[in-house]
């Protein structure tokens, strides 16, 4: 394999460990606990610091900070706590990723994803994999992100909530609570309907398309509440993929799901 290439003025640890073919920038700096996977591009004025693993394949952008302490008034700097990155993520320039908060614990990205110049990724978060996350996006502590999301730019995310699979979020957006797989969400705290053309293109069948829609209406539209509607679609056949969508729905964080904006047309592209 091709031979690590550190700029002369970069500051590498002793004992960070540097992976073949990995490329680091000028003024970057490396932590003693940093692990650098195969052919990783680090570019210049990044630093990365702390319990840190990055695999391999990935893009880490000018002046990205990766493995600060958490922004968390009762943090102890004593407490070992890290950030696991996976492969093929384009992590771009001036992006921040902190470190877990409590004892133990991690921040955690998976494979291939985009984050956008400027993203925030609070303590403790996890964001899964083929999740794009546009400019200037700030995701608090604890939030989730499920595989293939994609965060419109601006948009703010409240600590502990969790984004379901392939949901879109409009640009400028503010959420404080959970959002359900498959559905575009904007504005403050609102759904606006079912990620047709998203599910489209994940090569969902049309029968499951038909039956998210279904559920999807069962739960914002029927008007029936909350209980009432899981309960009725525990009687009907529904396959796994709107399943999948009444399962994050029965189980959602304490401040519930994101309402339906009312007059909305529940079919949307992405």
């Amino acid at each position: 394999m091709t031979p690590a290439k550190i700029h002369p003025t970069a500051v590498i640890a002793p004992h960070a460990q540097i992976g073949a073919g990995v490329e680091i920038g000028p003024y970057s700096i490396l932590g003693p606990q940093v692990t650098i996977g195969e052919t990783t591009i680090v570019q210049s004025h990044a630093v990365i610091e702390g319990n840190v693993t990055i695999g391999s394949g990935n893009l880490i952008g000018h002046g990205a900070i990766i493995g600060a302490p958490p922004q968390d008034v009762s943090f102890s700097p004593d407490r070992k706590t890290r950030v696991e990155i996976g492969n093929d993520n384009i992590i771009r320039e001036y992006c921040t990723i902190h470190r877990g908060t409590a004892d133990d614990s991690a921040t955690k990205i998976g494979d291939k994803n985009f984050l956008m110049a400027g993203v925030h990724v609070g303590h403790n978060c996890l964001i899964a994999n083929n999740v794009v996350i546009a400019n200037n996006c700030l995701l608090a502590g604890y939030v989730r992100v499920d595989d293939g999301a994609f965060l419109g730019g601006g948009s703010t995310f409240h600590q502990f909530i969790h984004i379901g699979r392939l949901v879109m979020v409009q640009g400028s957006s503010g959420f404080g609570k959970d959002l359900p797989p498959f559905v575009i969400a904007a504005e403050r705290n609102f759904v606006f309907g079912v990620n047709v053309v998203g599910l489209r293109r994940a090569g969902f069948s049309a029968k499951d398309r038909d039956e998210i829609k279904a559920a999807f209406k069962l739960v914002y539209m029927s008007g029936l509440n909350i209980g009432q509607a899981l309960a009725k679609a525990a009687t009907m056949n529904f396959a796994e993929a709107a399943r999948e969508f009444l399962d994050f729905v029965a189980h959602a964080r304490k401040r519930g799901i994101c309402p339906l904006k009312r007059g909305a047309d529940t079919e949307k592209s992405a």
